[in-house]
């Protein structure tokens, strides 16, 4: 049975940052491409950052490139994404995604399992 954890989301103001983490069981982080989504309220989900292959390999949706950098430890088993000058358009739900190898990187369809969420919320 593979889950997915995710924690460290929280408060923070414009331009400061948080590092999420999402914490696998059941499951080796090396074999599948993960990522990580957000959601808005109103809003569809939508992939802002991938990692594929041990690190060898990345992808960031525009709207976060330069901003934030997903990284995982196979090691521990976990992913994160360091989320650096944030933006009130930022605050949403964050969630991390297993999956495999096929589809869009940014494609909900394309990730079999899906943690519980953290919530991201940045005032102005």
């Amino acid at each position: 049975q593979v889950q997915l954890v995710e924690s460290g989301g929280g408060s923070v103001q414009a331009g400061g940052s948080l590092r999420l983490s999402c914490a696998a069981s059941g499951y080796i982080y090396s074999r599948y491409r993960m990522g990580w989504f957000r959601q808005a309220p109103g809003k569809e989900r939508e992939g802002i950052a991938a990692i594929f292959s041990a690190g060898s390999t990345t992808w960031y949706a525009d709207s976060v490139k330069g901003r934030f950098t997903i990284s995982q430890d196979n090691a521990k088993n976990t992913l994160y994404l360091q989320m650096n000058s944030l933006k009130p358009e930022d605050s949403a739900m964050y969630y991390c995604a297993a999956g495999g190898y096929g589809g869009s990187w940014r494609a909900v369809l394309s990730y079999n399992y899906w943690g519980q969420g953290t919530q991201v919320t940045v005032s102005s």
